[in-house]
């Protein structure tokens, strides 16, 4: 869509996003302020300020109806060739946009008094601007090569994050864990941005009808087939979709976001909720056009199928896992993995609104759940295993009331933001030409995220305090403040998706809004409030009516149900899996590596050692008792023969006249016997 005239006003906007956070991080990685409060004012000020011009850029989108603006620019040129990068502002990046600062500001906020008494305290905040730039960066690209730079520079600063206390074995072992897991997904990501180019000769996203997502590209890429009958189309993007599998925290590659909760709470609210998991689904919803479509015939590309089996499994699994997880955040984390499968899922059997809207609403309310995590953790002395919590509702009433309402937001409850994403994921599956197992599969994962975020409650908020001596206490303001606003945030929020006025779908596909509300959709409603109930009512019955009196005591469906507890517990044992079969291989090279290195290879280098040794002795013997005799004796005969030629020499006339004589003597001696 052309850009109209009052619009060209924005455009200087979106090249400058990054810009500032990106300065801030510069300046915080070589200067230390004397005040160091400064890091993070500098920090919050400057995502604030960019909070405020994606509000603008968005609101100049909703008001004059431009559907995309693009500012591209050659990057250089080598030979006839030029590379040529780009920004683009549409509906899809200016949700993002705001989004992203928005939850942003507020977890930088939280960070000013979760982390006051840390001593890198300014690094933390250095690291915190680089993510935000990074990931602005990624959202406003135009160009794959460009995204990808910023993915990159995405999981450079997730690293630092989720190492930020390397002095911990846990925290450091788990910023490699994730590095290094998510490298692979970008390996495929990598080939599959290579093989685009190698087909439509760009990497722009848009470029006046020559982009490769517009349809001169798609066409050409859908008529072409590739092993398996497998069109060049669907190839690519499940390549790309390798890399949103990894960023995403997706089966099978989900095993690094778990470990991630060592790094400080507001880190995994940030990478969790808003930013870093949120990456690999926009991905997916920006190449959207080119995993959708499909040859002649086919209802449903096999990208799509592929990404919505995935999601399903991934949803299936994280919610089973959460169920028997002790520790907090662990618990969140799990959860994230289960959303972000129905994200996915929702992407592939709805579209990119019915994905994106999970995506936005799921952002509210799971940093909601983090960062009340961790005033949970902040008030109870740092503790995380919700066996040594309880009662907190008494002590710490704010944390406990917004924290509720980040929880029956997850669960789904009416009225609430996760209610009406998670059920238009559902109506959509339930739709799914190709099968309606991903529907029964979200739909067991609705029960038990209700179930397992009701068991989260009871432990932590409910019964008696299980934790001690230490008395815990509620959060300073600048830690409850932000759970406020996310609270209302999660209400408000999905609002602007409901059947009746979906704002949220009709800005995002640039449609006219119109009622979708279908009597059908009332008896999904039902069923979705019957499943939500149903886990809520067993969570109750399990754990809130007769919650742990002390830390000790088994966990109450450990005790009916040991062997599948203890399943869920070990996370299925899919790290212990990957152990003894992926890793094993690696492993056992390395030892053979290690094994040639200290008897082959040492051994080779200790016998040219030895061999050079005993050469050098060789050396040093023909030296000093061939060469050396020789060469003395040589050079006294020489000396020899000098003194006699020097007495022929001698200067005296006399001496002359006597060899002359004594030589003519012998001359005549010689003839004369010569004459006989």
């Amino acid at each position: 869509m052309s850009v109209s005239e009052p619009n060209t006003a924005f455009l200087w906007t979106i090249p400058a996003l990054p810009l500032l956070p990106l300065l801030v991080a510069a300046v915080l990685a070589v200067y230390e302020p004397k005040d160091r409060r400064k890091a993070s004012l500098w920090a919050i000020g400057a995502l604030g300020t960019v909070f405020a011009f994606s509000l603008l850029a968005l609101i100049g989108l909703a008001s004059k109806g431009a559907g995309r603006m693009v500012l591209n620019f050659t990057w250089f040129e080598f030979g006839s060739t030029s590379l040529r990068l780009g920004w683009v502002l549409d509906p899809l990046s200016g949700i993002m946009l705001v989004m992203i600062t928005f939850v942003g500001t507020l977890i930088f906020i939280f960070s000013t008094g979760y982390m006051s008494e840390d001593g890198n305290y300014r690094k933390f905040f250095c690291y915190l601007s680089l993510f935000a730039a990074a990931m602005l960066g990624l959202v406003i690209s135009n160009n794959l090569l460009m995204l990808f730079i910023c993915w990159e520079l995405v999981g450079l600063a997730s690293y630092l994050l989720i190492g930020f206390w390397y002095h911990k074995p846990e925290a450091a072992a788990a910023a490699k864990k994730a590095f290094i897991t998510t490298r692979i997904g970008d390996l495929g990501l990598f080939l599959g941005m290579l093989w685009l180019y190698s087909e439509t000769g760009t990497l722009l996203f848009y470029d006046g009808g020559n982009g490769c997502l517009e349809q001169s590209a798609l066409s050409a890429m859908v008529a072409k087939s590739t092993l398996l009958g497998m069109t060049v189309s669907t190839a690519v993007s499940l390549l790309i979709f390798c890399g949103a599998i990894g960023k995403s925290g997706q089966v099978p590659l989900h095993v690094w976001l778990p470990d991630a909760m060592e790094g400080p709470t507001p880190v995994s609210a940030l990478i969790h909720a808003a930013t870093m998991v949120a990456a690999g689904v926009f991905l997916m919803a920006r190449v959207y056009p080119l995993i959708s479509i499909a040859p002649e015939g086919v209802a449903v590309s096999g990208g799509l199928q592929v990404m919505a089996w995935v999601g399903a499994a991934t949803a299936l699994f994280g919610s089973l896992v959460a169920i028997g997880q002790f520790d907090i955040k662990r618990i969140l984390a799990y959860s994230t993995v289960a959303q972000l499968g129905y994200m996915f899922m929702g992407l592939a059997v709805g579209g990119v609104a019915v994905g994106m809207f999970h995506l936005i609403t799921h952002a509210f309310f799971k940093a909601l759940l983090f960062l009340g995590a961790g005033s949970v953790i902040h008030g109870c002395h740092h503790e995380q295993d919700i066996r040594k919590m309880g009662g907190l509702r008494k002590r710490m009433l704010i944390t406990y009331v917004t924290y509720a309402v980040g929880m029956v937001s997850l669960a789904g409850l009416p009225g609430f933001a996760g209610f009406w994403s998670k059920d238009e994921i559902l109506h959509s599956a339930w739709s799914w030409p190709v099968s309606t197992w991903p529907f029964w599969i979200g739909l067991f994962g609705a029960f038990l995220t209700a179930f397992y975020m009701t068991r989260q409650m009871a432990y932590v908020f409910f019964g008696d305090y299980r934790g001690g001596e230490n008395e815990p206490h509620e959060s300073p303001i600048n830690m409850w403040a932000p759970l406020a606003i996310l609270a209302a945030s999660s209400c408000l929020i999905g609002l602007a998706g409901t059947p009746f006025i979906p704002l949220f779908q009709s800005f995002l596909d640039q449609a006219p809004v119109h009622n979708h509300w279908h009597w059908s959709v009332l008896g999904f409603w039902i069923v979705s409030m019957s499943v939500v109930a149903a886990g809520l009512a067993t969570g109750w019955w399990f754990y809130g009516v007769e919650t742990p009196k002390r830390s000790t005591d088994p966990d109450e469906l450990e005790a009916r149900f040991p062997k599948a507890f203890g399943l869920f517990a070990a996370r299925l044992h899919v790290d212990e899996f990957y152990r003894d079969s992926v890793l094993r291989l690696p492993g056992w090279l390395s030892g053979v590596a290690a094994w040639l290195d200290r008897k082959v290879f040492a051994a080779a280098v200790g016998a040219g050692a030895y061999a050079v040794l005993i050469l050098a002795w060789l050396s040093r013997f023909a030296d000093e008792y061939l060469v050396n005799p020789g060469f003395d004796k040589g050079c006294a005969e020489t000396r020899r023969g000098a003194r006699f030629l020097a007495r022929l020499q001698n200067g005296q006339v006399q001496e002359y006249l006597r060899v002359i004589g004594a030589a003519l003597a012998l001359f005549i001696l010689v003839l004369a016997m010569g004459n006989k």
